[in-house]
């Protein structure tokens, strides 16, 4: 089910208008489970692995997550689809919609960041 085409990791099932997902901190494409398949039944699903910990530190950031999901998107062929993110993954598809709003439907944004309560920061916190 997991695709790995030049620099992405993804996951792609359906029909339909794209619905990208983007996954937590702490997180990867598998911890969406079972949502896939049920919205895969009406649209078509991505779900990026947003490689954050083989990602270099000084490229680690929220703003160029936002662009590593924009060049996936033009990868792919989706000219504008909907994000659903999850924790950080809502960051970064925020952070996406205000640089690039032409290519969003739609955000949908579950669960909560502590990581950037105070602070919606374009960096990531300490990583050992």
């Amino acid at each position: 089910m997991i695709k790995s085409e030049g620099k992405f990791d993804y996951l792609e099932v359906g029909e339909g208008e794209p619905v990208i997902l983007l996954h937590g901190l702490m997180g990867s494409i598998e911890n969406f489970g079972d949502m896939v398949d049920y919205i895969s039944e009406d649209y078509k699903v991505y779900g990026l692995d947003l490689k954050l910990f083989e990602t270099p530190l000084l490229k680690c950031s929220v703003k160029n997550l936002a662009k590593y999901l924009h060049e996936f998107m033009n990868y792919i062929n989706i000219e504008k689809a909907v994000l659903l993110g999850n924790s950080m993954g809502g960051h970064i598809g925020l952070i996406f919609a205000k640089l690039y709003p032409k290519k969003v439907t739609g955000l949908i944004l579950t669960g909560s960041s502590g990581l950037y309560e105070n602070s919606m920061g374009d960096s990531f916190p300490r990583r050992g």
